[in-house]
């Protein structure tokens, strides 16, 4: 993949291709974003950069270099990204048991998101994890010279799903790199990643993609009208990957709506009828029995519609773009119900019950407890 085809980020790009130009790369650098925004395209538009350095873009050699990028077959160009066991493979999973799965699911759409990766590999009710197993994986590879004699480059998708047994692993090769080596960590979450691993990082940070950018990018890829792509592009927030989701029948949107509609209209009963407080406990069951991964990208989803209830309340009408597809949920009227004196503490809850679930505490109990919060925190005052 070339920058050309890395939607947006052109002032990223711009300084990218710079550090390629002024043979000043960085050995290791760190991305920082949602998948939704090209960390992973910019990351791939920057190792064809660096691995076709050497010829002219006019020439065949380059031509079959960039292809080799492409089609993410280049001997030099490395892939780590988190993975678990599954139907194929029972023990000690390592990338390269799923490398066939990886440039499948890349050259797909390489906008997608950790738990697309999952669902693709069969692991959507687990973790996935970069291991110790990794680790050694990793040494090997780049302890060896470069195959076509320049530089070695290894991209690590979601770098935050290291193990400490990983990290510290990958901490001494960071401190001591093979020469012509460049390490590209791309993560979401950056404070899931050991404090000394990122003071040796140059840091990039990736935002958001402008909605303009979407939506023209919508328009080439899609059979949509002009109407239909600015809505998916103001929908989208800023990612690429929520608008192809939305593209295609909203992906989980639909189950998660209804999911939150019914918790909060029995946490609203709950604060006067004791038989409601039964039915929590029957959501939280429910809930409980999907995969892990679900469970959080539920949780991310209320977040998100909490977010746009409060922007509701206040008149913020230019930012708003969910639109409920059950006629009977009114989201004006919920809206009236978020408001400064509770959103941080709501937010709080669920981004704690997100941190409970991915060390793998008792769903029930976890989905338990935040609704018991919610039922208190949406019943909560506003105040001036």
């Amino acid at each position: 993949m070339t920058f050309s085809r890395v939607l947006g980020q052109q002032q990223i790009k711009s300084h990218l291709t710079r550090t390629v130009k002024d043979g000043r790369i960085p050995h290791t650098q760190l991305f920082i974003g949602k998948s939704g925004s090209g960390i992973l395209p910019l990351a791939l538009g920057y190792a064809n950069e660096i691995l076709c350095l050497s010829y002219n873009k006019e020439s065949l050699p380059y031509t079959n270099c960039k292809t080799k990028v492409e089609k993410l077959a280049h001997p030099d160009l490395h892939f780590v990204y988190p993975v678990n066991t599954n139907e194929s493979v029972k023990k000690n999973p390592v990338s390269d048991n799923f490398l066939a799965k990886w440039r499948a699911f890349v050259i797909q759409n390489s906008y997608s998101s950790l738990y697309d990766w999952y669902q693709f590999i069969g692991i959507e009710n687990k973790q996935g994890n970069i291991s110790k197993h990794e680790a050694v994986s990793i040494t090997k590879k780049l302890s060896l010279k470069s195959y076509e004699g320049g530089y070695k480059v290894l991209i690590i998708w979601m770098a935050d799903k290291m193990n400490n047994e990983c990290a510290n692993q990958l901490l001494k090769l960071i401190e001591e790199p093979p020469e012509k080596t460049v390490l590209l960590l791309l993560t979401e979450n950056v404070e899931n990643i050991l404090g000394t691993i990122q003071s040796r990082c140059q840091k990039l940070h990736v935002p958001l993609l402008a909605e303009e950018d979407i939506y023209l990018g919508l328009l080439e890829a899609y059979a949509l009208t002009n109407n239909e792509a600015r809505k998916i592009s103001q929908q989208s927030n800023g990612d690429l990957n929520r608008a192809i989701q939305l593209i295609k029948n909203g992906g989980n949107e639909v189950l998660f709506e209804d999911l939150f509609v019914h918790w909060m209209r029995t946490a609203f009963k709950a604060k006067k009828n004791r038989e409601a407080i039964n039915e929590l406990f029957s959501w939280s069951e429910r809930i409980a029995e999907e995969g892990r991964e679900t469970q959080k990208k539920f949780l991310n989803f209320c977040l998100e519609i909490f977010r746009q209830a409060m922007l509701k309340n206040y008149k913020a009408e230019s930012l708003i773009y969910f639109q409920s597809h059950d006629g009977k949920f009114s989201f004006n009227k919920f809206s009236e119900y978020v408001h400064h004196n509770n959103i941080l503490e709501i937010n709080e809850e669920i981004e704690k019950a997100i941190f409970h679930i991915e060390r793998n505490g008792n769903s029930k109990i976890i989905f338990t407890d935040l609704s018991i919060q919610l039922t208190r925190l949406i019943q909560k005052k506003e105040t001036l």
